[in-house]
């Protein structure tokens, strides 16, 4: 006597029907580790988005020269003396003879104290040129930003940051007003957008001045880093590749610098995070394999509760394969119950840390939801299979005999 297939699952959930209670706490274990894989998954792909947002925001297709030969000797990694530094002439080199390079801006930065009136406080202060705003992309809200190299008559100038702007001018306009750095004098010619922080800086908690009047407040002739932009990402390569030739023929044939591309960076930092992101689904993805095994301790138990019940359907016709279906398929109902519910559990628990925390990045990817509902499926097609074929086997006489 052939079963229909509707047949097996109306009676397999009418089972599970039967123990609701028991069938509740079976699924629990599949319901925890689908929302653990889904909210674990979706903070860790919100932290990738969050970091790669944070590079965008301060600029794309950017390389980083810096000082001092990044080595490997005697299997630690060292940083190599530096005969020469980095220098404005070399800045200016690089301008002009790297076209693939369409802004570069020279960086010489510290700490000073910044006064006006009996309002003073300690804050970064970013020596640079007017390219910088092409290269980081932060610009001016009120006034201007630096004026050009070739604008000789503006070398005491500063632009502050918006929380410098509110601390020192509460409720006035700094443009043309004199405030002292290091006890030098500067007039304010503009205020920064408002950045917020990023990567750990607080972008509104700075000033930059030119370049040359911060070498001066440092006193220091050399400069921490070169910024160059391109247009293009194979400008960018093509960039780096003439930068690093060039001043290497400058130091006397001598690498004593190192070219950092920032979009390397980010891929590398993405890379890891992507990574970071498996780690974690697959340790949340460990209580999925523990509410499995929950399933098929159960479901063996179910085989020797209805010892009886098998034999009987055997001797009225049933085949192994009828008997050995409908247990699958309580145990995938069980799995699939327990996934649905966890993904309802992930996303919600997900949706209100956002609510309570709104700074946290979370990110709910698509592929995420369906691969923890998928492999939740699979969990009980797998732990259901032996309880089901045990149960196919058995032999109908001697299940007959079971009291």
């Amino acid at each position: 006597m052939r079963i229909r297939l509707s047949d097996t699952f109306s009676l397999a959930a009418d089972t599970l029907s039967a123990n609701r209670f028991r069938a509740a706490l079976t699924m629990l274990g599949v319901t925890i580790g689908v929302a653990s894989v889904i909210l674990l998954v979706s903070l860790g792909e919100g932290v990738k988005v969050f970091v790669t947002d944070q590079f965008s925001s301060l600029g794309t297709n950017v390389i980083i020269i810096t000082p001092g030969k990044a080595e490997t000797s005697g299997g630690m990694p060292l940083i190599a003396d530096t005969t020469q530094g980095l220098t404005l002439a070399d800045a200016e080199a690089v301008r002009d003879r790297c076209p693939s390079l369409t802004a570069v801006a020279p960086v010489c930065f510290g700490t000073a104290n910044v006064k006006f009136a009996n309002r003073n406080r300690s804050t970064l202060v970013i020596g640079t040129v007017a390219e910088f705003e092409t290269v980081r992309h932060m610009h001016v809200e009120v006034g201007s930003f630096l004026p050009r190299a070739d604008d000789v008559s503006e070398k005491q100038v500063a632009i502050l940051g918006r929380k410098i702007k509110d601390e020192l001018f509460p409720g006035e306009n700094p443009l043309g007003k004199r405030i002292l750095v290091d006890d030098r004098r500067f007039r304010v010619i503009g205020v920064m957008q408002k950045k917020g922080r990023s990567l750990g800086m607080d972008l509104d908690d700075l000033i930059f001045v030119p370049v040359a009047a911060a070498q001066v407040i440092f006193n220091r002739d050399r400069l921490q880093e070169i910024l160059a932009h391109a247009p293009t990402e194979a400008g960018l390569n093509r960039g780096a590749v003439d930068a690093k030739a060039l001043l290497i023929t400058r130091h006397d044939n001598k690498e004593d610098f190192t070219v950092h591309n920032q979009d390397d960076m980010m891929a590398v930092l993405t890379t890891i995070m992507g990574v970071l992101t498996y780690a974690l689904a697959g340790i949340a993805g460990i209580s999925l394999l523990v509410g499995g095994i929950g399933i098929m301790n159960i479901m063996l138990v179910s085989v020797t509760e209805r010892t009886r019940e098998i034999g009987i359907r055997k001797a009225v016709g049933a085949r192994k394969g009828d008997i050995l279906a409908q247990f699958l398929i309580e145990s995938v109902i069980l799995s699939s119950a327990g996934g649905l519910a966890g993904v309802l559990l992930g996303v919600g628990a997900g949706q209100g840390l956002k609510t309570i925390f709104p700074d946290m990045p979370i990110v709910f990817p698509v592929w995420a939801v369906v691969m923890a509902f998928g492999f939740s499926f699979l969990v009980g097609v797998f732990f259901g299979v032996y309880p089901a074929r045990r149960a196919s086997r058995l032999d109908p006489i001697a299940a007959l005999r079971v009291e």
